[in-house]
């Protein structure tokens, strides 16, 4: 399967969205100023160990965009039909998951750092953590 390209929808709305660049003799600044919600959380995922999966859920509600500031992070969206890997290793390029998408991020690089944005607080009533009750919800089993 070829690399997805910004803008294609990947799995339950899923997409790549590629921000702005603005590249000077100052250096390089990358805006994201169309973005697909308000972020009312942020975080940072880095010193993840090899092997290791990260996420391995999904949201009832909670949006986010992923960004890979440093580094490299593969990405899995899934609708519960469709499933979908992303190398995310360019900071001008988000990964948008809408809600009741599964996502995982697997084989981070040793120096990756991951941004999230979330649309929602943290709640834990939000997450989905079973895959068939995903798919059930999904309405894709």
């Amino acid at each position: 399967m070829s690399e997805p390209s910004t803008g294609e929808l990947l799995a339950n709305g899923a997409r790549l969205i590629d921000f702005g660049r603005v590249h000077d003799d100052r250096g390089l600044l990358i805006v994201g100023d169309h973005l697909p919600f308000g972020a009312r959380r942020i975080f940072t995922v880095q010193g993840v160990p090899d092997g290791a999966n990260r996420g391995i859920h999904a949201h009832r509600k909670c949006q986010q965009l992923l960004v890979c500031l440093q580094g490299s992070v593969v990405a899995v969206v899934d609708d519960g039909v469709q499933r979908r890997e992303v190398v995310l290793d360019d900071p001008a390029v988000a990964l948008y998951m809408p809600a009741l998408t599964w996502g995982t991020q697997n084989n981070y690089s040793a120096d990756a750092v991951l941004l999230v944005l979330a649309s929602d607080h943290y709640d834990k009533a939000d997450y989905i953590d079973d895959y068939a009750e995903f798919q059930a919800l999904a309405g894709a089993s």
